[in-house]
């Protein structure tokens, strides 16, 4: 009699959630925590100074000097068209979409696996283990305005900071994507705040005393 009792006042509370215009909160199905950015390229001045050189090569487009930090055995994909013939290919694309991506993983940091093996982005990096990759993303900033619908100028209902939040791609637009967080609020956030860990990553090594961009990949 209790049980039925509690199942009719749950439903209640539903219903009247749902006459307020409100609907009823569910949680996520990604875990409610924070993947906060990290950077380990400081703790080694060779990468480092690696790194900084190609920021600054990839900044003023100059293909060359991309080129000559990439490993000759480059893996740009997990299919076929792979290797450095494709990721320069990519680089002369004209909507220039490789540089634009490969600038925002160097920006987003990232940490060594070991002392000659370093991944970027944080995202990517620092992934919890067992928390799907597909179905949650990460929120890459602080204090994100978390929308009513994906127009920029709708309701803000929420914000997320650095949060793991659960993506609802049937739902996704070009310039927003629909989240839950993972307190269970639903809402839009600007597509540029949002990061996946199997979007683009680069893989540098140290081969043979020098650093190289081992891959650079997107996928699993």
């Amino acid at each position: 009699m209790k049980a039925t009792v509690a199942l009719a006042c749950a439903a209640l509370v539903g219903v009247v959630a749902s006459a307020a215009g409100q609907p009823p909160r569910n949680p996520s199905v990604c875990a409610s925590r924070r993947l906060l950015p990290v950077d380990e390229a400081v703790t080694q001045p060779e990468f480092f100074t690696f790194r900084a050189r190609l920021q600054s090569a990839i900044a003023r487009r100059d293909e060359a000097a991309v080129l000559a930090a990439a490993d000759p055995g480059i893996r740009t994909s997990f299919g076929p068209d792979d290797g450095f013939d494709a990721f320069r290919a990519a680089l002369r694309e004209p909507a220039g979409a490789a540089w634009a991506e490969l600038g925002a993983v160097l920006a987003l940091g990232g940490a060594f696996r070991s002392t000659g093996s370093f991944e970027a982005p944080y995202v990517f990096a620092r992934w919890p283990d067992g928390l799907d990759s597909f179905e949650c993303a990460a929120v890459i900033g602080d204090r994100v305005r978390l929308r009513a619908s994906a127009a920029a100028d709708s309701a803000v209902v929420g914000s997320a900071s650095f949060d793991i939040v659960q993506v609802l791609p049937e739902q996704r637009a070009t310039t927003a994507v629909r989240v839950r967080t993972g307190s269970g609020v639903t809402g839009f956030i600007a597509a540029p705040f949002v990061r996946s860990p199997v979007d683009h990553r680069a893989i540098f090594q140290r081969v043979a005393g020098q650093w190289r961009l081992a891959a650079f990949v997107a996928g699993d």
